[in-house]
């Protein structure tokens, strides 16, 4: 297993997955990860809703995704992961936005620390908030009053990518 340092500095997106599913300890040390992201006010709030890629919840949000695109991706939004969390939160409480982003680094981190792939997901939201959103958060099993925040796909990697560089003259101002 990979050190935090050494996580951060190798995951890169993957877009490519074997048909491998997860283990059953792989899946929870992944979700665990998430659950132990730290919360606003300790709230807890974040949903952690999981998907198989066979199943009939994830096949309605890529067919809402794919209308609202109005044309088919050629791999769909989680590139054939075996498995596809979504983090739904209160839409009421400010910080759930927040505290998604920091769950869903946190899993990103863990995937690449057991050595598998991940892919943070944010472009289905305009699906996820248009006008199947009812339906999607109902398959979905939301709880009332509960939305989408983001999601992550996670699976073996079948491709590889190298890590982002970075700028930091242009991104870090000391003062």
């Amino acid at each position: 297993m990979k050190d935090v340092f050494e996580a951060i500095r190798s995951r890169s997106s993957t877009r490519g997955y074997t048909d491998e599913k997860l283990t059953a300890e792989e899946l929870e040390a992944i979700l665990r990860a998430g659950l132990e992201a730290p919360t606003a006010a300790n709230r807890q709030e974040i949903r952690f809703t999981v998907l198989s890629k066979d199943s009939p919840a994830l096949k309605l949000v890529r067919e809402a995704f794919e209308e609202e695109l109005e044309k088919t991706p050629e791999n769909s939004f989680y590139y054939g992961a075996p498995t596809v969390v979504i983090l739904s939160a209160p839409a009421a409480f400010a910080w759930s936005p927040v505290d998604a982003g920091i769950a869903v680094q946190n899993m990103a981190l863990a995937a690449e620390g057991l050595g598998l792939g991940s892919l943070i997901i944010g472009c289905i939201r305009r699906c996820m908030e248009g006008k199947r959103a009812e339906e999607l958060a109902k398959a979905l099993r939301f709880e009332d009053g509960f939305v989408y925040q983001v999601a992550i796909a996670v699976g073996h990697k079948a491709t590889e990518k190298a890590p982002h560089t970075y700028r930091r003259d242009d991104q870090v101002t000391i003062l």
